[in-house]
């Protein structure tokens, strides 16, 4: 909290990394602003340096500190965001700047250099969704972070409150404040603290992959593999603004009109001409190989 330095940049500092990356003359991929705490050391003013960013860092963090109920944890999240927004200037000392969101590339050429953007890398080579129906609803996500507590919270009590439909919370460390919420509603289970796999299960065996946010940063993970795995998903617009995947789901930015779609793909086969479409924009966009050798070319 009393450095100068934002937290998560200087827990990552390491002099045996250093060490072992100034033993070749390879150049460097920094996975995140986090970790750019060499970025501007004179030992590697030879090196190619290359930044891979995750968001606007300083964005996210006073996003965080909106959503947080907790005092000195939304302390920590305000001052870490206006330290992040100081540190950001580092990537100037960056040949090359990935930006994972159109958005965000945008925004960062704008101030910096040779900004390009790389979209997101994920587990998924191939489509993976099933045939047939599932029989419930799933947001799955993190529940532990603030806006992901927010979007289940926001679920539970303004969609699925009133439905008759099974909506199915999967996620790490849910909060007492959403345990009591989703125990109102018989409808309403959470999974938590399950393996990963048993979570991309979920994904696939759902009827319905619903994943609102109320925090429009970077590219969310879960929405590509709700896409490659998933059959229907459901989102608002801050969860896919200038992704390029708006078409590939049903947008809704209310509480009514997400349970007017939620109750109609719920009883609705899914339309393998949606599979054809996504496999089109999804390969083309984010294929792993093809945004590889973005990366390939720009070393």
């Amino acid at each position: 909290m009393f450095s100068p330095l934002p937290f998560i940049v200087v827990s990552r500092s390491s002099e045996q990394l250093a060490q072992r990356l100034l033993a070749d003359d390879y150049p460097v991929l920094f996975e995140g602003l986090h970790c750019c705490m060499l970025l501007d050391d004179p030992r590697f003013a030879n090196k190619r340096k290359l930044v891979r960013t995750h968001n606007i860092e300083h964005d996210y963090y006073a996003a965080l500190a909106k959503v947080e109920n907790r005092f000195f944890r939304r302390r920590y999240f305000i001052s870490e965001s206006k330290k992040l927004a100081q540190f950001e200037q580092q990537l100037n000392k960056a040949q090359a700047v990935l930006a994972i969101a159109r958005a965000d590339a945008e925004q960062l050429a704008k101030r910096y250099r040779n900004v390009h953007h790389v979209p997101a890398f994920h587990p998924s080579e191939k489509l993976q969704a099933k045939p047939g129906k599932g029989d419930f609803v799933l947001y799955h996500g993190n529940l532990e972070v603030g806006e992901n507590n927010q979007a289940a919270l926001y679920l539970v009590n303004e969609v699925f409150n009133d439905l008759d439909i099974p909506l199915v919370i999967a996620g790490n460390k849910p909060s007492a404040e959403l345990q009591e919420a989703s125990a109102r509603f018989k409808n309403i289970s959470i999974r938590a603290n399950i393996p990963h796999p048993e979570i991309d299960e979920l994904i696939r065996d759902a009827q319905i992959n619903v994943l609102p946010t109320f925090q429009a940063t970077g590219i969310k993970l879960k929405l590509l593999a709700a896409l490659f795995n998933g059959r229907h998903c459901i989102v608002n617009t801050p969860m896919v603004a200038n992704t390029g995947l708006e078409k590939l789901c049903t947008i809704c930015d209310s509480p009514a009109a997400m349970k007017n779609a939620v109750c109609e793909k719920f009883t609705s086969d899914f339309d393998p001409a949606v599979l054809s479409e996504r496999e089109i924009v999804l390969q083309r966009d984010f294929s792993n190989a093809a945004n590889a050798k973005k990366i390939v070319e720009l070393i």
